[in-house]
């Protein structure tokens, strides 16, 4: 189990005069392109400042003393801390997703068909491809959503499909195989009372079942055992994980990039992490923000699903502190808008 800190305060920091806001920003950008420590001839060069270096200089050592920056090595440049990145995502700009990628999510949800959870999983392969970065989609609980239809499929004597319609759109297929044989005419009748017992519930209902001692009573009590015990992670939750392979070729150290695996196969932290930032009014978490002590290297956006006005789940995307905020941003604000329209029945025209 991953050990969890303490949150670091989501308070924005202050402020910055423009000139040392720009030096920030300019060391920001310049890291994120080539991850490599930022000195500040390139600051100069790169911020149409029109001061010398010797001053970039001076401000950059303030910036550092100030918790912005941080200088790694002696001789090295500098590099932004979480509080720069803050600072930067705070003063962000909003980003658009290019026009290729905005065609790309228009066809996709134009297209998309099936469940809810092949639609969930389907869109965190698309959600990594236009970013690059692992992502993360966290479905709703079945647990508030009434039941629209429920039935009893016979397949052999002992082995029946139930299965059952949600009005989140979701279907669910349980297999419900009794210790006795049970022919067409007790399935078929059973089938008929889950129907009259089940619909307009939902799986927090608690439902009065047969207690006769006969095929049909038995399977009924079955059935409804199986269908409440639908907990996929905590609260009933559904995560699906696109581009776990991308981690290796984001992350530095292998340490952490075994650090970050380990974490996305537990489904209930996954789950957690997305919640508590969200919990937080948090549309990004940079480092020690999100309380997760080995992700202390990452930050994560996230962006909510609605139905109805209502949480419905999130998407969200995972990479290094020094990930590219704009475009992770747009892409995952975009995709949250068609997946909330999606669910919604709108037609999608962008």
């Amino acid at each position: 189990m991953a050990r969890r800190t303490t949150k670091a305060p989501t308070v924005a920091p202050s402020d910055l005069d423009a000139r040392k806001a720009t030096i920030l920003q300019a060391v920001v950008v310049e890291h994120i392109d080539t991850a490599q420590p930022v000195g500040s001839s390139a600051v100069a060069a790169s911020a149409d400042l029109q001061v010398s270096p010797a001053t970039v200089r001076s401000e950059m050592v303030t910036l550092e003393r100030e918790g912005y920056l941080a200088q790694p090595h002696t001789s090295a440049g500098r590099v932004p801390t979480d509080k720069g990145y803050r600072y930067f995502v705070d003063h962000l700009k909003s980003g658009v997703l290019g026009a290729a990628q905005q065609q790309q999510v228009r066809e996709f949800f134009a297209g998309v068909r099936g469940e809810v959870e092949d639609v969930l999983e389907q869109t965190s392969t698309l959600l990594s491809e236009l970013t690059s970065y692992t992502s993360v989609v966290v479905g709703a609980s079945h647990a508030h959503a009434t039941i629209l239809s429920v039935q009893l499929v016979n397949l052999d004597p002992r082995h029946h499909l139930l299965v059952t319609v949600f009005s989140d759109g979701s279907v669910v297929k349980h297999s419900v195989m009794p210790s006795f044989e049970a022919n067409h005419v007790d399935v078929t009748e059973a089938s008929r009372q889950l129907h009259a017992l089940l619909i307009g519930t939902s799986l927090e209902t608690r439902v009065q079942v047969p207690s006769r001692h006969d095929h049909v009573a038995a399977l009924v009590r079955e059935s409804v055992s199986v269908l409440h015990a639908e907990q996929p992670t905590m609260d009933g939750e559904q995560v699906f994980i696109g581009g776990s392979s991308r981690v290796a070729q984001v992350f530095d150290g292998v340490e952490t990039v075994r650090k970050v695996l380990s974490i996305l196969e537990q489904e209930l932290l996954v789950v957690s992490l997305v919640q508590d930032i969200l919990d937080q009014g948090l549309s990004v978490a940079i480092g020690s923000e999100h309380g997760f002590e080995p992700l202390l290297a990452c930050a994560v956006v996230v962006a909510p699903v609605m139905i109805d006005g209502e949480p419905a789940g999130a998407v969200g995307l995972l990479g290094p502190t020094r990930m590219k905020y704009r475009e992770a941003m747009a892409a995952a604000e975009v995709v949250s808008q068609h997946l909330t329209r999606h669910f919604a029945g709108e037609d999608d025209r962008g």
